[in-house]
């Protein structure tokens, strides 16, 4: 993972590149958190937790209980807000 862009090896070994969105890390869970899309105008994100000290931003973790994903929504919705107010 790199400023803007996370490198993803699929299950197949293929390498696939999604454009960073958005991380940080929840002082609610204690977990650090990626929201990516595809690069190209679409409005599909995704979101995992990753272990941030890992070198290489180690393994994509699923998000798995519906209380962490409304948090990593909600986190979202704000930084999409904030983004909206500056323009």
């Amino acid at each position: 993972m790199d400023d803007k862009t996370l490198h993803v090896i699929d299950e197949q070994g293929n390498e696939i590149d999604y454009e960073i969105i958005l991380t940080f890390k929840s002082e609610q869970t204690g977990f650090s958190y990626v929201i990516y899309k595809e690069f190209g105008d679409t409005d599909e994100v995704f979101a995992s937790r990753y272990n941030e000290d890992d070198e290489d931003g180690g393994d994509l973790i699923p998000i798995e209980s519906d209380e962490e994903w409304d948090m990593v929504e909600e986190v979202l919705d704000t930084f999409l807000a904030e983004e909206d107010d500056e323009e």
